[in-house]
């Protein structure tokens, strides 16, 4: 339908307005704010003048769809944020690929630090004679040793704002890592060397095969978190009654059952690192993220190293 560009002619050069006064020249990608008047150029593309409830336009609309969704905003508000199709800025998101997959680098090389840390004190507390022979004469070192580490556990595990503010996360994980590697190097010592080398290497294979396992897989491990979480507890019951019910059998029984819930543990918390499974972490955890497979790695290490003295006696 044709326009009669002389209902606009007041707006192309108003007569009342002038110097710094001058409206806005006229933006048809823009939409006009109600009681807010414009320079429009005659001959421009317009929407439907009555659409916005601005009488300063003038009346009549056109058979012309509006490219953009009308938002109405009263006087004096500000201007309506402009409408945006959500399929543009889906990349952005916390589920990016790109940021996953810098957030799994970080986790992953924050974990290696953690266990090159922690293999460094245990190679010390077995090929060193006189650090094992001191740790087996203060065993009170090792109660002093879990007490530094129950405090920053503490706090990373329940304070989700600390353990995401930088650099105090970092320091208490380096502080929590410190201490479990002195634990770590505790436990070795009591062993013989061919056994902490054997369970070494069985945990690097058993722990390396179910990292990359579960990266791979469809299958969605984390929908059996609260089966793993019943499994600890009826494990740690079971731990108090081998104390009390001392037997080789028993006490490998539940060193075999202790490895195998920390290696599905593992299996769930890598998972839990991909972002398109039933539960995910954010990718600001990468602390809690490391600190969760560095534990069950180590829970892993250790009921390997028991069950290999206590077969060997």
């Amino acid at each position: 339908m044709a326009r009669n560009n002389s209902s606009y002619a007041p707006f192309e050069n108003p007569p009342h307005v002038s110097g710094a006064d001058q409206p806005p020249a006229y933006d048809a990608s823009l939409p006009p704010v109600a009681g807010v008047p414009v320079a429009v150029p005659a001959g421009a593309p317009y929407p439907p003048p009555n659409a916005f409830g601005n009488p300063a336009y003038g009346g009549g609309a056109y058979e012309q769809p509006l490219p953009y969704e009308v938002t109405m905003v009263e006087p004096g508000h500000s201007d309506p944020p402009p409408v945006y199709d959500n399929e543009q800025f889906d990349g952005f998101g916390l589920d990016n690929k790109t940021i996953r997959r810098l957030f799994i680098r970080k986790v992953f090389a924050v974990l290696s630090v953690q266990l090159a840390i922690t293999c460094g004190f245990v190679a010390l507390f077995t090929f060193e004679p006189h650090v094992k022979r001191y740790v087996k004469q203060n065993v009170w070192t090792y109660w002093v040793g879990y007490m530094v580490f129950l405090v920053p556990y503490l706090v990373i595990l329940c304070c989700g704002e600390f353990r995401r503010k930088h650099p105090w996360n970092l320091v208490s994980l380096s502080v929590l890592t410190l201490a479990m590697s002195y634990m770590v190097g505790v436990i070795s010592s009591f062993y013989d060397t061919d056994i902490v080398m054997m369970a070494v290497g069985i945990t690097v294979l058993v722990c390396f095969t179910v990292i990359v396992f579960s990266l791979q897989t469809k299958y969605d491990f984390t929908s059996c978190y609260g089966v793993l979480f019943i499994c600890f507890i009826v494990l740690m019951f079971f731990g108090i009654l081998c104390i009390f019910m001392y037997s080789r059998i028993l006490d490998l029984i539940y060193s075999a059952l202790g490895a195998l819930i920390f290696t599905c543990f593992l299996a769930v918390d890598t998972q839990m690192l991909l972002g398109n499974k039933s539960l995910s972490l954010s990718p600001e955890e990468y602390v809690f993220a490391a600190l969760n497979l560095y534990l069950d790695i180590i829970q892993i290490f250790l009921y390997l190293l028991r069950i290999l003295g206590r077969s060997r006696g």
